[in-house]
């Protein structure tokens, strides 16, 4: 049986971020990819310019295009700028009867334009995040969520994916690539549990499309048949080795891309 994955994302003119880097990372992690663009950005490594949301009713019509017909094993959700696309999205998952969703939070770009309107966070709070198994946010967009401050040790990244887990949530992943520290820790908290992970900081200015990854990465490992701590294990590897290689690109001015595809091109070039 292949393994198959949907993103439901904007997609990145740049192709370091958004649907692009959703569909390297599953067919780097050898599964078939299948999207729903939520959004069209205008975007390179030196920022975002405009922003054309897709209607929701087209959205919808992708959703029901995709669903209808591939047997689709894992959704993984990104950029939805606007309240109707949520809620369009949310109607979708229920028609089909999707149950394994990842959730990627995605509220700024790594430029740090802002891809998600203010008004939108409370949707995806009471839509998204209680159908999701899983929910990906960084340190600042879980602060966002629950208008709080940035956790800056691991007893608030503890605090905050558990009120996380209040507001609906199975479980959090809760990335800590945005603090401090000589290492990159991020924490999965069930509400049975917790599995710290970690992983020694590289510093780099090419990590466009980071977030993105790790959660298409989490879904590819799902779509696989990996328990979700197995899946993130695997997933915070894989980024952690993207974002080691990420120097051997040469793209753009700015915010390069991780190399998604790190492993596959070393062996072309043996």
């Amino acid at each position: 049986m292949t393994a198959i994955a949907l993103t439901i994302a904007g997609s990145d003119s740049g192709g370091g971020a958004g649907v692009q880097a959703d569909l390297k990372t599953f067919s780097a992690l050898g599964v078939y990819g299948a999207s729903v663009i939520t959004a069209l950005t205008a975007q390179n490594t030196l920022g975002v310019s405009a922003i054309h949301d897709v209607p929701p009713e087209f959205v919808r019509a992708q959703m029901d295009a995709v669903l209808g017909d591939i047997k689709v094993n894992t959704v993984k959700i990104g950029m939805l700028s606007r309240p109707e696309v949520i809620r369009a999205v949310a109607d979708g998952l229920d028609a089909h009867a999707v149950q394994t969703i990842v959730l990627d939070p995605v509220m700024v770009a790594a430029s740090g334009d802002p891809l998600l309107v203010p008004e939108a966070v409370a949707v995806l709070i009471d839509d998204l995040v209680p159908r999701a198994l899983v929910i990906t946010p960084n340190l600042p967009e879980a602060a966002r969520m629950l208008k709080t401050d940035i956790a800056d040790s691991r007893d608030a990244m503890r605090g905050q994916a558990n009120a996380l887990l209040q507001l609906g949530a199975r479980a959090v992943l809760l990335k800590g690539g945005h603090g401090s520290g000589r290492e990159s820790v991020d924490l999965l908290a069930t509400h049975g549990g917790e599995t710290w992970f970690s992983a020694p900081r590289h510093e780099t200015r090419n990590t466009h499309g980071t977030g993105c990854t790790l959660s298409s990465a989490i879904a590819a490992g799902l779509a696989r048949g990996l328990a979700l701590t197995e899946a993130v294990g695997a997933a915070k590897a894989y980024v952690t080795a993207a974002i080691r290689a990420a120097d051997r690109l040469s793209i753009g001015a700015g915010h390069g891309p991780v190399h998604h595809f790190h492993a596959i091109w070393e062996k072309a070039d043996d």
